[in-house]
C-alpha cells in the first residue's frame, strides 16, 4: 500500500474516471476527483446529446474510497479553477504525485463537412483543451517536488486517436491531439524525472460508449464487441488497472508512449 501519494483524477463522477478513482484510493493515495457534473444540462453541449455524470455520481464514488477520495466541482475548461484545486491539494496533503486527466465527451453522426463549427469546439475545449489545462496546472508542483521522479502526467486517449473512424472526425481529431499533446508533453519533461504517457481504450463499457452506439444506430452497445480479438466489452476497471501500473516506478518506462488498451482493435 502507498499511504502518502496524492492523485488528482478529472472525470471522476462515472466511467473510467471514476473507477481510477477507486483503483487509486484502494492502493492507498489521497485521490481529488474533479468532475463538471453537467448531468441532465449536457444539452447545453453543442453535440453533446447525452447525460453526463451529476454531482450524486461524483459524491457516491468517495462511498469506495475508505475516506481517501474527495470529491470536487470543477469544469476542465476552467483553467483557473483547475490551478486553484492543485493549489489546495499541495497545501492541504504536501504534494502531487499523479495526475490523470478522463474527463472527455463525444459526439459525431455526420460526416466532418456536415458536423457544426460548435460541435468540434466543444471537442476541443473538452477533450483536448481540457487535458492542456489540468498539464498546465498540475506539471509545475510535480518538477518542484521532492521526489519527481515519482509523478506521473497521464491523458485517457482512444483507439480513435489511431484510426480515423466513420462518423467521428471530430472526435478523431482531438483524440489524436491528446496523443500529440502528451508526446511534446513528454518531450518538454526530458531531465525532470515526472513522466507522461497517454492510455488508448478501445470499446469500455461506459455511458461513452452507449452515445457511440446511438451514433451507429446500434440496439446496444454490446454490438460493439466485434471490434477487438477479446469478443468483449472492456470493462472501466481493465483500463484503471493499467493506469495504476503506469503510475508505479515500473510505469516511468512508459514516458511519452501511448499505451493500447483496445483488446486488439479491429475496425
Amino acid at each position: 500500500m502507498i499511504d502518502d501519494r496524492v492523485a488528482i483524477v478529472t472525470g471522476a463522477a462515472r466511467g473510467i474516471g471514476a473507477a481510477t478513482a477507486r483503483e487509486l484510493s484502494q492502493a492507498g493515495y489521497q485521490v481529488v476527483a474533479v468532475d463538471a457534473c453537467l448531468g441532465d444540462e449536457s444539452h447545453q453541449l453543442p453535440g453533446v446529446n447525452y447525460p453526463l455524470g451529476t454531482e450524486a455520481d461524483l459524491r457516491e464514488i468517495e462511498r469506495y474510497g475508505n475516506g481517501k477520495i474527495h470529491s470536487i466541482v470543477c469544469d476542465v475548461r476552467d483553467a483557473e479553477a483547475l490551478a486553484l484545486i492543485v493549489q489546495s491539494a499541495v497545501e492541504r496533503f504536501g504534494r502531487l504525485d499523479v495526475a490523470v486527466a478522463a474527463a472527455a465527451v463525444i459526439s459525431g453522426g455526420k460526416p466532418m463537412w456536415n458536423t457544426p463549427n460548435e460541435e468540434f469546439a466543444t471537442l476541443i475545449d473538452i477533450d483536448l483543451l481540457g487535458v492542456w489545462n489540468l498539464a498546465q496546472a498540475c506539471i509545475p508542483s510535480m518538477i518542484s517536488s521532492s521526489e519527481p521522479q515519482s509523478c506521473r502526467f497521464i491523458a485517457i486517449a482512444s483507439a480513435a486517436g489511431s484510426h480515423g473512424l466513420l462518423h467521428l472526425a471530430g472526435y478523431s481529431a482531438v483524440k489524436h491531439g491528446v496523443i500529440g499533446l502528451i508526446k511534446g508533453i513528454a518531450a518538454d519533461l526530458q531531465g525532470s524525472g515526472v513522466s507522461a504517457c497517454a492510455i488508448s481504450p478501445g470499446s469500455t463499457r461506459t455511458a461513452m460508449l452507449d452515445a457511440s452506439a446511438q451514433i451507429y444506430n446500434l440496439d446496444s452497445a454490446e454490438e460493439f464487441v466485434s471490434s477487438n480479438l477479446l469478443n468483449r466489452l472492456l470493462e472501466p476497471s481493465d483500463i484503471a488497472q493499467a493506469i495504476k501500473f503506469c503510475c508505479s516506478q515500473a510505469g516511468s518506462a512508459l514516458n511519452g508512449s501511448v499505451l493500447d488498451l483496445s483488446g486488439g482493435f479491429r475496425t
